[in-house]
Parts: structure tokens; sequence; C-alpha cells
């Protein structure tokens, strides 16, 4: 067996364990369900391009993207993990480079990315059927989303990991920023209607992002704003994994 593959079925040994697949579905359940139905009563309709939403198909199909992000934080945990256990250095020592290390965590938060999306498709489906539009684009834009998103943050989560040396200052910094991520974005409300500067940090944050071509694809809104949605998500996802990567490369054993 490839070491690449090796260490990717460690990872999702590891990491997709029922704990985290409760977590990936009922965690969403909640503010589907509940914040979607209760917040109805005072968002009757949301607009999205041409489109208007009801507030629960709204906030499911921007659950998709949250959970995308929010999966990839198992990168920077396991990095985190072997960092503290020595485990990286046992990895090294075997059959392993610091490239196969690398490759592994890619595909494991692509893998995981996939999933989470699929998961959170599957119970949110039924809030916004009535609105879904499928065509061409569907499924290749929630696939790109998917996976460009899970190498954005999965770097992000790595670039933290890689950085910090404590364990109360890695779940603070990562808890802080993906929380920042989630609530100051379209994930859960518009930016339209949004006072500033709050708006404007809307299109500073990428999973907004990557939430409109989630949306995009579902809803059949595709527009040349979208198109640049897509590539700003490429270039960011870019860099980001470029400068993880480096640190990976740099680590200390």
């Amino acid at each position: 067996m490839h070491p690449v593959i090796r260490l990717v079925n460690r990872n999702l040994t590891i990491s997709l364990n029922k704990g985290f697949l409760i977590w990936q579905i009922v965690f969403p359940l909640i503010y589907i369900f509940v914040a979607g139905f209760a917040y109805t009563a005072l968002i009757h309709s949301v607009p999205f391009g041409n489109k208007s939403l009801d507030y629960p198909a709204f906030i499911a199909s921007g659950m998709i993207g949250f959970n995308i992000m929010n999966s990839t934080l198992i990168s920077g945990i396991i990095i985190w993990n072997d960092r503290r256990h020595g485990m990286f250095e046992q990895i090294l020592v075997g059959p392993f480079t610091r490239s196969h290390y690398i490759l592994s965590n890619i595909y494991t938060i692509g893998i995981v990315g996939l999933i989470s999306a699929a998961l959170i498709t599957a119970v949110g489906y039924p809030l916004f059927f009535k609105s879904v539009e499928f065509n061409f684009y569907t499924i290749p834009l929630v696939v790109f989303a998917s996976v460009t998103g899970s190498i954005l943050f999965g770097s992000i989560a790595s670039i933290i990991s890689t950085r910090l040396q404590s364990s109360e200052g890695f779940n603070v910094v990562i808890n802080t920023a993906f929380l920042f991520f989630a609530f100051v974005s379209t994930a859960f409300y518009p930016a339209q209607g949004a006072p500033e500067p709050l708006s404007t940090a809307f299109y500073l944050n990428p999973l907004t992002y990557l939430v409109d071509v989630v949306r995009a694809g579902m809803f059949g809104n595709f527009s040349t704003f979208v198109g640049i949605e897509m590539i700003v998500l490429v270039v960011v996802a870019l860099i980001l994994f470029t400068i993880s990567t480096k640190l990976l490369s740099k680590l200390e054993i």
C-alpha cells in the first residue's frame, strides 16, 4: 500500500468516529431546525440573486458550507496531537516522508469535506427541495466548494497548529478564528441590509464565498460575481496551502 494511502487511512480512522459523525449531524440540525424555524417569524424571506428563499432553506444551504469549514478542524487537531504525543517523529522514522504526511492531510480534509457536505445536503434537503434548481453546474459547483473550502480552511487550521506551543493557546485561537468565520459570513444571514462595516467584513471572509458558491449550485443562480468568488477561493486556498506546506516542511522534530 502506498505510504500516502496508509496515512490517509490512519487519519480517517482516528477522525471518522461516532462522536465526530454525531457532531457533524446533530450540531447543524440544531441550527437548521431550531434556529431556522424560530427566526422565520422575524425573517420571512431572504433575497438571493434573482430568487427569494424562505429562511429555513437559506440557513440549511448555508450550513453545508459551515459544516465543510467546521470539519476541516480535524486537520489542525491531527497535526497538533501528532506533535504533542510524539507521533509526528514516529511517522517520519517509519517509511514516510514529510511530503507523504502533507499529502495525506490534503486528501483527508478533502474526503471529510465531501462527506460533510453530503451529510448536510441529505439532512437539509427536505427544507430546500422546493427551491432547488438542479442543473449541469450543480454537482461540479458543490464539489468545487467542498474541496477548495476544505483545503483553504484546513490550511488555516494547519498553520495555527504549527505556530502555537500550548494546548490552551491552540484551542483559544482556532475556536476564536472559526467562530469569526462562522458568524461574520452569509452562512446565517444575507449581507444585504447588514450595517457597515459588518457587510464589508462578510466579503473579507472566505466562508462567504464558499457558501455563495454552494447556494449558486443548489439554487441555479450562477453569475459573474459567483465566478469571481470561485477565483478568489482558489487563489486564497493556494496561498494558504503554500504557507501551511512550508511550515510543515520546516516543522522541528
